[in-house]
């Protein structure tokens, strides 16, 4: 009969697998729609968000037949892992966050359906941030499969500094895919300001709504491209902040020294990309790194959460 031990280290290694496949998933998202939007298409940015144009565009061509495939690889790996943290007894905490990645897979399978209208913001939204909730429940699967460290835990300080630097986080990243989503990328081609302007307008508030239709892309100063710019910077700035608080606090124990090191490069990284994408007049593998690093940045914030409720248990 095979031991507790050796069923987590066969999980383990097939979670692995899935976080591989959820971040390529990431990666090859990132490249459709951002270059389907136009960015680093020629005569940019006549041509951004050249996909409202027409209707319905089909799942054709080589990178989106590799997306779907990808896509399904996952979702039947998905399957598999949940079946085999439930039998012939289910092995908690692996099996919960099994059934989280599976109920979000077939919840994105569903969402895809009506995802070739690129007019319909909240699918493409939708997509985003569940293709980053895939890669950080995956690997905190991975983690949650590995030997139990016995080492001192990070302080509780530090984990509600964690807590509040990874929601400052997510709200970010939500802010980020909504301007993808409503193709806002030209609405604000400077830096740190929108032209001038530090604070959202009151009209452009309503571009919080994912559940607008979306029929052109925001111009230069459109009031709801720049509020959705400069709430997504403010909410990376807190972000910037309070993970880097966390992560020079991880430094001082020897469990989380490496999480903490992975932490704060991340943020650098996130942080140069999103300056880049912006003063390079949006340069499509930039954005697509920016977007590919968030994924990164979420999956080791949650890993050291984890750690920090281990420590305060």
């Amino acid at each position: 009969m095979e031991s507790h031990s050796d069923r987590l280290k066969r999980i383990r290694k097939l979670a692995l697998l899935l976080t591989a496949l959820s971040f390529m998933v990431v990666v090859i998202s990132a490249y459709i729609r951002l270059n389907g939007a136009g960015l680093g298409c020629t005569g940019w940015p006549e041509c951004y968000g050249q996909l409202l144009a027409g209707g319905p565009h089909p799942h054709t061509g080589a990178v989106r037949i590799l997306h779907r495939v990808v896509a399904s690889c996952s979702l039947l790996l998905g399957f598999y892992i949940a079946w085999q943290c439930q039998r012939p007894s289910p092995i908690q905490p692996v099996a919960g966050y099994a059934a989280s990645i599976l109920t979000l897979m077939i919840l994105l399978t569903f969402v895809g359906l009506w995802s070739s209208d690129p007019h319909r913001a909240w699918t493409s939204f939708l997509n985003m941030l569940g293709g980053l909730g895939l890669v950080a429940l995956s690997w905190r699967m991975v983690v949650a499969a590995g030997p139990d460290l016995a080492a001192p835990r990070p302080a509780r300080a530090t984990s509600v500094v964690l807590r509040a630097g990874l929601v400052a986080l997510v709200l970010a990243i939500a802010l980020g895919a909504m301007i993808g989503a409503r193709f806002a990328a030209t609405a604000c081609m400077s830096t740190p300001s929108c032209a001038g302007v530090w604070w959202p307008v009151a009209e452009g508030w309503g571009a919080l709504n994912p559940f607008a239709g979306v029929s052109a892309p925001a111009i230069a100063g459109d009031a709801g491209g720049v509020a959705l710019h400069l709430l997504h910077r403010y909410c990376a700035a807190a972000a910037v902040l309070l993970l880097g608080i966390a992560g020079l606090r991880a430094l001082a124990a020897d469990s989380t020294r490496n999480l903490g090191r992975g932490l704060l490069g991340l943020l650098a990284l996130e942080f140069a990309l999103g300056g880049l994408t912006v003063v390079s007049g949006f340069s499509l593998w930039l954005a697509v790194g920016h977007s590919v690093c968030a994924a990164a940045l979420l999956a080791v914030g949650a890993q050291l959460l984890g750690e920090a409720k281990a420590g305060a248990a």
